[in-house]
């Protein structure tokens, strides 16, 4: 762990409310038209009052009890001004000095010793979400800006973390334990693809020896975890050459280009912005009863680490397997659903972390989009279990069954792929790969265990993968012995 290294995040979450934070538009900005779920109140028309969505603030309360954060009974609004395209009124409500929560903390286990690291979280803040630009070009040049505005007003939350995060791989790991906790809260879904979870980091390398922080540089357009695991690492390289070199890190903002692998330059950041704060006037203060608070947190849900102590002791799962299934909140659903009807949690497991979601990768697709149902998946297993259909079998089923929606019990009857239990036919089969290899018998008969295995190989070869390994072997073994 690299010690000089400090890095500090600002994660935007877009609470999951069906209206947007001051007025009563959809907050769905995605699979609708531009510019149609607006209002004068979201486009900032002269005369319209903004008024507060309680959810919002229920949904933002919650998130700062699981990061352990204290509650402000009392906090204010304020006007923060700027001029972008996107803003409509040349200003954003958000919090500024009394925030809705401060204060929290996070616990992280890092690295193969899982050692535990507390990073701070300095504040939670509400505040209203702008627009979107669409840029138009023509060979690479930009020729024309677009607006929509559908998604001005979507309540945001933002979470600012102390300095505390020492490297890429802990940033990692703080994010993603921070998606699991919104998405098992109802929070937020966590999808960083499409912007609902949005975050920008500041990174800079303090002095080993006299411990002075470093100047900073903030990095932006991030949309994956793993293009902030590199934006960070190539951020913290560039850096430490500079200063190697004996050259000056600029204090700037950053943005990461994908395509080049590199963070490129935005804008200087020699003076902080003036956004001139100022207490929104159409807004009384918010103020919350701790009657609320407790009221929501006796309410809260199972977070992800108390799910996973359940999957232990529960289906005896490990550590590993537990964690990797309770990350994403579905993923977990998905495995109690199938572990109704399906009892060898450790094959579930398997079949879920190895098969499930490599083709759910390889598809670009969503556990909640995928055609392999968790009831289709047990009962994949249980056919196997039955000695319907080989292991191997399974595999191929199961590529139909994703390509096809179909159950697994359809595509077996159709394929006439069922396991061959007759032992005359599998004999004769037999038979006929012992006297194409009369190597591996004599290797077999002298001692030599492992050339079996070569032969059972090529009896399931011959057979298509559809005679039980544990028959094969048994008849091999008997008629080589003989």
């Amino acid at each position: 762990m690299q010690e000089d290294i400090v890095i500090g995040l600002e994660i935007h979450v877009q609470l999951l409310t069906k209206s947007k934070i001051f007025c009563h538009c959809s907050t769905d900005y995605i699979n609708q038209k531009p510019n149609t779920n607006t209002c004068p109140v979201c486009l900032g028309l002269p005369g319209c009052l903004p008024i507060l969505n309680r959810k919002a603030v229920e949904l933002a309360i919650r998130t700062a009890i699981a990061l352990n954060c204290r509650i402000n009974n009392k906090n204010f609004f304020h006007r923060k001004n700027y001029f972008y395209p996107d803003l409509p009124k040349a200003y954003q409500i958000s919090q500024y000095d009394f925030p809705l929560a401060e204060e929290g903390f996070m616990e992280i286990m890092v690295g193969k010793s899982r050692q535990k690291r507390k990073i701070g979280i300095t504040r939670a803040h509400m505040e209203e979400d702008a627009g979107k630009l669409v840029h138009l070009g023509k060979n690479g040049l930009v020729t024309d800006s677009l607006v929509d505005f559908n998604r001005c007003g979507v309540p945001l939350l933002e979470i600012v973390t102390q300095p505390d995060i020492q490297s890429s791989e802990e940033a990692i790991i703080f994010l993603q334990n921070l998606r699991s906790i919104v998405q098992y809260l109802g929070v937020c879904d966590g999808n960083l693809e499409h912007g609902s979870m949005r975050c920008d980091a500041n990174i800079s390398i303090r002095d080993p020896q006299s411990h002075q922080m470093g100047i900073k540089t903030e990095v932006k357009n991030m949309n994956s975890f793993r293009a902030i695991r590199k934006a960070l690492d190539y951020e913290i390289c560039r850096q430490r050459k500079l200063i190697e070199n004996g050259e000056k890190v600029s204090q700037e903002t950053r943005r990461w280009d994908e395509t080049e692998n590199r963070t490129i330059t935005m804008r200087s950041k020699e003076e902080a912005h003036d956004y001139r704060y100022f207490p929104e006037p159409d807004l009384l203060p918010l103020i919350i009863n701790q009657s609320w608070i407790n009221e929501i947190k006796n309410d809260l849900p199972e977070l992800a680490k108390d799910r996973k102590e359940r999957f232990i002791r529960n289906f005896g799962l490990s550590n590993y397997d537990a964690s990797r299934l309770v990350e994403i909140k579905l993923l977990g659903d998905y495995f109690e659903k199938a572990a109704e009807d399906y009892k060898d949690y450790k094959k579930l497991t398997n079949w879920i972390l190895s098969e499930l979601l490599r083709y759910l990768g390889e598809n670009n697709i969503d556990i909640r989009e995928s055609p392999i149902s968790a009831e289709s998946l047990a009962e994949l297993l249980q056919l196997i279990d039955k000695r319907i259909i080989s292991g191997k079998i399974a595999k191929s089923i199961f590529e139909k069954m994703f390509k096809t929606g179909q159950r697994a019990s359809d595509l077996v009857q159709n394929s006439g792929l069922t396991q061959m239990s007759d032992k005359d036919e599998i004999i004769v089969i037999i038979e006929k790969v012992i006297m194409d290899n009369i190597q591996s018998v004599e290797d077999y008969r002298s001692g030599k265990e492992k050339a079996v295995n070569f032969l059972v190989g090529q009896v399931m070869k011959q057979t298509e993968g559809r005679a039980q390994p544990d028959l094969v072997l048994a008849l091999l073994k008997e008629k080589m012995n003989k």
